[in-house]
């Protein structure tokens, strides 16, 4: 399984919020939700995205990646004044303190300022870096634009006739598609972008890095140390780690650490009766106590309250829109 396989088998969001905006100018909106990752899709019209120190115009087609927790900017044009802000927990409230939840609701999915406006775009966001991988995070920019063509826009169809339905295990649906275009983006962006600052996701170019990735990602239970790592590369220690460095960005047992800990993020979310001597021993610890204490350095809180954060009740699909 190659490097790129790894990051898009991780995205798994959970009650994210996906949304069809539907405006007329003249709009703008300030997204300060605080979310991780915002990703969306022009169906029409051009607009505008701008983010401190860039901004971008989008025709129907095209896709936007916002990677958090900082705000940007949708409208009509170029530097036109927010109205409208959306702030965390999805509510939105326009510049005079009013609340525009249910005055722009349309129906089933839809937002915005005109049902039949000219402008409209599908986004969603993944709230937390659980929910898309830290290490999904770190391989993309603030702010990413990509061209019609990026992803297949059947998929793009489907997820707005989704979104717009009140049907059957709607959420999880719409989770699944949202997936489904973060991975066709992220493959475009890389795709277009093969020289970037070194990274994991540029080190599929080296077949012993690409090696010991994969070895780290399929097997981080394994006691890997740099002699075993490198013995299982077929090269010598030096070597490993100069082009692991190089090509990653940070040396080899620093990325066997935080990959065990991205995994066991996973396993405590997605697993709720995992005992923490299970998910240690998974993820290559050999206490609860050695994983607990690692854990909390990693993330700042230890793996109970993670967990516990991790199974509070999903805000609604549909409160107001988000980028």
């Amino acid at each position: 399984m190659d490097p790129l396989t790894h990051l898009l088998d991780g995205p798994r969001a959970r009650g994210a919020f996906t949304l069809r905006v539907v405006m007329s100018a003249p709009w703008s909106i300030d997204v300060r939700d605080g979310a991780a990752l915002g990703l969306g899709v022009v169906t029409s019209g051009r607009v505008w995205v701008r983010t401190r120190g860039q901004e971008e115009a989008l025709d129907p087609g095209d896709v936007v990646l916002t990677r958090g927790p900082d705000p940007y900017v949708l409208s009509d044009r170029p530097g036109r004044p927010p109205t409208i802000t959306v702030h965390p927990g999805q509510r939105c409230v326009a510049d005079d303190g009013q609340e525009l939840h249910v005055s722009l609701s349309h129906g089933v999915g839809t937002w915005g300022n005109d049902p039949e406006g000219a402008y409209s775009l599908v986004i969603g966001a993944y709230e937390d870096d659980s929910e898309v991988g830290r290490l999904a995070l770190s391989a993309l920019p603030p702010l990413a634009v990509l061209r019609a063509g990026s992803v297949d826009p059947a998929v793009v169809d489907l997820l707005v006739r989704e979104i717009t339905t009140a049907g059957v295990a709607q959420t999880s649906l719409n989770d699944r598609l949202l997936d489904c275009l973060l991975v066709m983006a992220v493959r475009a962006w890389m795709a277009e972008h093969p020289r970037t600052e070194p990274s994991w996701l540029s080190a599929r170019g080296d077949a012993v890095v690409a090696r010991a990735l994969e070895l780290v990602h399929e097997s981080p239970e394994r006691p890997w140390s740099l002699a075993s790592l490198a013995r299982a590369c077929a090269v010598s220690r030096s070597t490993l780690a100069d082009r692991f460095q190089r090509a990653v960005g940070t040396p080899p047992m620093a990325y066997l650490r935080t990959w065990r800990l991205t995994t066991a993020c996973d396993l405590l979310s997605a697993h709720p009766d995992l005992g923490l001597e299970a998910v240690a021993g998974r993820v290559g610890y050999g206490s609860a106590f050695a994983f607990s204490s690692a854990f909390k350095a990693h993330t700042g809180v230890n793996p109970s309250e993670y967990r516990r954060n991790a199974h509070k009740p999903a805000r609604p699909g549909t409160a107001a829109p988000v980028g």
